[in-house]
């Protein structure tokens, strides 16, 4: 069960992320240098949004699947099944790293700006996706939460949909779409990253499959809303005048509050 999860994530991450590339782009590792020369030639001063609608099926696919699953039997037994092949069948010590893990791709993306590796928007704009993709993530994840009302494996309450996932995969989406096109490798860290996140979530008695399935698919589509979200909210909050600060609402938790990100 771990070996077909982990091959088939890969194959539907390979034909979603980069289908043309996958069969006529040889892959090269990233080089700081190439990526800055590069990276010029594809960065404008105006905000990227290149999401097609064909990229909206597989996580769209994904995260129906937890809500089929609701009143499925024999996807719940295919739940059931995945937990005695990730946990019940096997003990084990559990881990903590799935904590931080989730944020890594995210992380990424300001890392290399602070590097000098650019990515495809700039970082007053990548800050404002990243937020607003997160106010989405975190508003739809724990409505659902409380709505469905889902045990875990381990007795637990609010399982569907798995949050670590779901944060892992909308930072990955967000890595992909700021540094895919400087190299795919970039894309290759962050949802290998993403995957490992939501194995750690079973293998820690966490969640059910159709939880990080689920989660995976929201995070993607959390991310992918806010490149088309975000523009229109930086219109209407942002100066156009000076254009170098933002402030914008968040929730996480069901805490309100507000965010602020400023170009010097």
């Amino acid at each position: 069960m771990k070996k077909y999860f982990i091959y088939t994530v890969s194959v539907l991450w390979i034909i979603w992320a980069n289908p043309s590339s996958a069969r006529h782009q040889q892959i090269n590792p990233p080089n700081a240098m190439d990526s800055l020369s590069s990276n010029q030639k594809i960065r404008s001063k105006n905000f990227k949004n290149t999401i097609p609608i064909t990229g909206i099926i597989v996580p769209a696919t994904a995260l129906a699947y937890g809500f089929v699953k609701l009143n499925n039997s024999a996807l719940t037994k295919l739940d059931e099944k995945a937990r005695q092949e990730f946990y019940a069948q096997h003990p084990h010590r559990k881990f903590t790293i799935d904590d931080y893990l989730q944020f890594a791709p995210g992380a990424a993306v300001f890392t290399l700006n602070a590097m000098g590796i650019k990515g495809k928007n700039s970082l007053t704009d990548q800050g404002g996706v990243y937020l607003v993709s997160n106010i989405i993530l975190n508003t739809t994840c724990q409505s659902l939460k409380r709505i469905t009302a889902v045990t875990r494996p381990n007795g637990a309450p609010n399982s569907f949909p798995s949050g670590h996932a779901a944060e892992a995969f909308a930072s990955a989406e967000f890595l992909r779409q700021e540094y895919n096109e400087i190299s795919p490798w970039y894309t290759v860290s962050g949802y290998s990253a993403a995957v490992l996140v939501g194995y750690l979530r079973m293998y820690n008695n966490k969640h059910w499959l159709s939880d990080v399935i689920s989660g995976a698919g929201l995070g993607i589509l959390s991310t992918q809303t806010s490149y088309w979200l975000y523009p229109k909210i930086k219109n209407l909050f942002s100066d156009r005048s000076k254009n170098n600060t933002i402030i914008l609402p968040s929730y996480n938790h069901g805490a309100m509050g507000a965010g602020m990100v400023k170009k010097f």
